[in-house]
């Protein structure tokens, strides 16, 4: 092999080698400038027991309330545990439809959790209407008997399809009103739950088929008001602070 052949392959691997290095370089380089996570702290959370024997409820079985709780309302803590591993997985430059996506699905079962919980907490009572809840609803309704009547047909306008019935203390304006919802990302924004009416199908096609009125009737036979004035008393507090 001749002299200027032996340098024209010296300078080949030369060059060879040093853009395999380059190449190595840049990948180290890209990699350390990747975006960072779109998701923030990864949070994680652990369901709550029931907060009542389920074996004792008043015209609401054991076994609806027990699959109620183990299916739906562990599956949204389940559910979001792992929307919240989704979003750390996801690069801050991640497509907005996929973001989107996964950030909705945090909202959904975020909300699945806070509802859920406050149902099953207003429930476990004797259903009776002590003194005090009495004059806070009168207060804002005008009587019991009105709050209840709008509460209902509130609950049997979701019958047969989904939704939540929710007592709620707006914050915003410092009132009590029943609000209507058909999915778990819809509540006014500074809406505080008092009362929580589950009207899934899952909440009581277990033990009334589609006689939704009378799942509603079994509801109120359980409502434990002493939670709801605890919560009211909390959320006016909060409320206060907000203004």
């Amino acid at each position: 092999m001749d002299v200027r052949r032996r340098e024209a392959l010296r300078s080949l691997v030369a060059g060879t080698t040093a853009v395999l290095a380059a190449g190595i370089g840049a990948e180290k380089l890209m990699a350390q400038d990747k975006p960072a996570p779109a998701g923030g702290k990864v949070l994680k959370y652990e369901a709550k027991p029931l907060p009542f024997d389920p074996a004792k409820l008043n015209g609401l079985s054991e076994k609806l309330l027990v699959s109620h709780h183990a299916n739906n309302y562990s599956g949204a803590v389940k559910n979001f545990n792992k929307t919240e591993d989704h979003l750390a997985a996801l690069a801050g430059d991640a497509p907005g439809f996929v973001l989107g996506g996964v950030k909705l699905h945090e909202l959904t079962y975020t909300n699945s959790i806070i509802l859920h919980e406050a149902y099953f907490g207003n429930l476990g009572g004797n259903g009776k209407y002590g003194e005090k809840f009495t004059s806070l609803i009168s207060d804002a309704f005008g009587s019991v008997a009105a709050w209840e009547a709008q509460f209902r047909a509130t609950a049997m306008s979701l019958g047969g399809g989904s939704g939540w019935v929710i007592l709620a203390y707006n914050a915003h304006t410092g009132a009590l009103r029943n609000y209507w919802s058909n999915h778990h990302t819809l509540a006014p924004a500074m809406g505080i739950p008092l009362i929580v009416l589950d009207m899934y199908e899952h909440a009581y096609h277990m033990d009334f088929g589609a006689a939704h009125a009378k799942y509603v009737d079994a509801f109120f036979l359980n409502l434990n008001t002493e939670v709801v004035e605890q919560r009211l008393e909390a959320a006016a507090k909060m409320g206060a602070l907000l203004k």
